[in-house]
């Protein structure tokens, strides 16, 4: 799964700190995530959408073969 954290992050000035202060989570889960060496749950892929006023789907995107995850 691809994610747009990153980009998103930038584009609201967030640092991986005070993104990781606004949901809850450390600065090393944002970076994981970002680095696509960890999926978020369902419900952290909810809370980082409701922060960028997006949809999950925007954030998170599905690639071919993802079907099996």
């Amino acid at each position: 799964m691809k994610n747009r954290l990153k980009e998103y992050r930038a584009r609201y000035g967030y640092s991986q700190e005070k993104l990781a202060t606004l949901i809850g989570v450390t600065r090393q889960t944002i970076g994981f995530i970002e680095k696509q060496k960890m999926l978020p749950s369902v419900l952290l892929a909810i809370k980082l959408a409701k922060v960028f006023q997006c949809k999950v789907e925007e954030l998170f995107l599905l690639e071919e073969g993802d079907e099996d995850l």
